[in-house]
């Protein structure tokens, strides 16, 4: 089954705010449903990768700046979450 550009985005939606830690959830969330509307198609297979690919406890590790991230996760992607303030 070839995924659509939508049905991608869908899962991210989704996958943003279903992480498995509620820390991740509320970052990845707010970021994914302020932004995702300005991102490519490129950029959101990207961001579905690093939320898939990764487990939570890095990826909060990672965006809280506790560890840095690998190298092969230097992205725009990555700069924009770095970057952005979770402000409720």
């Amino acid at each position: 089954m070839v995924d659509t550009a939508e049905t991608r985005r869908k899962r991210v939606v989704f996958r943003s705010h279903h992480t498995g830690m509620k820390e991740n959830d509320i970052l990845f969330g707010a970021f994914v449903d302020r932004h995702l509307p300005s991102l490519s198609d490129a950029e959101v297979e990207w961001l579905e990768r690093l939320l898939m690919d990764h487990n939570d406890i890095d990826l909060n590790a990672w965006m809280t700046g506790k560890t840095p991230y690998p190298p092969e996760l230097e992205h725009p992607v990555m700069q924009r979450l770095l970057n952005f303030q979770y402000i409720p």
